[in-house]
């Protein structure tokens, strides 16, 4: 029997590929999964740093660093760093080579509560803890609060954070016992009663057109109360 070398030779050469794909297999599988690059996207202020992003990709009680790719679960990483409350979205993606690397977008706060706890509103409305990283510059939030009941101050800090007058001057809101609302703005001591946040922009607007007249008249300091609750008129008590 005359016999095909042609064929052993497709053989063995089928068979040393299979081999060498089933080695470069197993070795990518258990190659260590490197350093996490970390990008944060939007605000550049960082309230929540590179570090504290790679100590939250754990997995099984240990670094990442330290598993092998083939049984990182990056669906499992990406819901511990969405779990952090200084981060509003996260995606963790891996390539072929084992490098991975973190997509965050931090929360972006607009109020920061000052009561018997500290912490921020952010603008979705819901609790964000202090940084020891970054401290922002938002008007801080007084009085009556409960960090499971913040819709009504949230409704204004976000509407103070939407307007350019307003975020320049609002450094203070007060939430009373009633859910009606104060304020106080830069550089005045009066306070400024809005009550209720019904027909809020035309309490506003009527707040910006009293401003603007007192503070050509030079007459800002001659008032103690600026009241806005009766959207159709401001009512002001002078010292």
């Amino acid at each position: 029997m005359r016999i095909n070398y042609n064929y052993i030779k497709i053989i063995g050469l089928i068979l040393l590929v299979g081999f060498l794909f089933a080695f470069s297999k197993y070795r990518n599988d258990n190659r260590k999964v490197s350093k996490p690059d970390v990008e944060f996207v939007g605000e550049n202020k960082l309230f929540i740093t590179e570090a504290t992003v790679s100590k939250l990709l754990i997995q099984n009680q240990r670094p990442v660093t330290e598993q092998p790719k083939e049984i990182i679960d990056l669906n499992e990483l990406e819901t511990a760093l969405n779990s952090n409350p200084m981060i509003k979205r996260a995606e963790v993606f891996m390539s072929v080579n084992g490098e991975l690397s973190a997509e965050v977008e931090q929360k972006r706060p607009i109020a920061r509560v000052n009561t018997n706890a500290s912490y921020y509103i952010d603008d979705q409305g819901l609790y964000m803890p202090l940084s020891s990283n970054y401290a922002a510059r938002v008007p801080l939030v007084t009085g009556s609060i409960k960090k499971n009941d913040l819709e009504t101050v949230f409704r204004f800090a976000k509407a103070v954070d939407e307007d350019e007058f307003l975020k320049k001057h609002v450094i203070e809101i007060r939430q009373n016992s009633d859910k009606t609302i104060d304020f106080k703005i830069r550089k005045s001591d009066f306070i400024v009663h809005l009550g209720t946040l019904k027909k809020l922009k035309k309490k506003i607007n009527n707040f910006k057109a009293f401003y603007q007249k007192a503070l050509k008249d030079k007459i800002l300091d001659n008032y103690k109360l600026v009241n806005l609750k009766f959207d159709k008129q401001v009512i002001c008590t002078k010292i």
